[in-house]
């Protein structure tokens, strides 16, 4: 745990009046946390992947594949100029490594207000409901989700799993700790609060558009 979230923790203890725990509370409640009760879960047959691009394209998303990490700039590239797009993106640090186009425009900072298009890389999917799990962090930064009306988020597809209990159980195991904020995402943002009719982008992007990598 984070020394800032244990800050805060043992301001809430202390204003609660209670003590810190001792070891053998504190050991009872981590063998919990690392042994989660499985609760009930939807059961299905379908195949993973065809069920999380079936899930996600019922909700206006998009997809495109492709067989390795080097073709993700030219997938980037075809969305971009299918829409009529600047070339100019918010690209996440955690793809900093691939070989964008020379006449794009990029950087890898938080995405500003005049940004139309952001690329961000996904810590895990959930087929169940076709949903994106994304992280907060240096590598894809929480504005890239929400600002932009275009956003791209790179998948590999064995990072697709089954239910929403499994994207925890990983977020658990991870050695670099919980994020500060995690944003799951089911497809472009969208409102039927004026007149019950459907508008994309209320909240985030108009377009979501995903990569899967093989």
């Amino acid at each position: 745990m984070s020394s800032a979230r244990e800050d805060i923790l043992d301001a809430v203890r202390r204003a609660a009046g209670r003590e810190p725990l001792d070891a053998p509370a504190r050991a009872t409640l981590d063998a919990r946390i690392a042994t989660p009760v499985r609760h009930l879960r939807p059961a299905f047959d379908e195949d993973l992947l065809a069920r999380f691009i079936r899930k996600l394209e019922s909700r206006s998303g998009t997809l495109a594949r492709v067989a390795g990490r080097a073709q993700i700039p030219a997938a980037v590239e075809t969305f971009r100029s299918a829409h009529g797009l600047a070339p100019h993106a918010a690209v996440g640090a955690g793809l900093k490594d691939l070989d964008w186009p020379a006449d794009w425009s990029i950087h890898h900072n938080r995405a500003g207000i005049e940004e139309t298009l952001s690329v961000s890389p996904a810590f895990a999917a959930i087929a169940e409901t076709g949903t994106l799990m994304l992280l907060a962090s240096p590598d894809s930064p929480t504005t890239h989700n929400f600002v932009p009306d275009n956003q791209v988020v790179v998948l590999e597809t064995t990072r697709i799993l089954r239910h929403f209990e499994d994207g925890w159980a990983a977020l658990r195991e991870r050695t670099s700790g919980m994020p500060r904020a995690v944003n799951l995402v089911s497809g472009p943002s969208r409102t039927a609060d004026i007149e019950q009719t459907i508008q994309l982008g209320a909240h985030g992007p108009r377009r979501l558009h995903v990569v899967l990598v093989d």
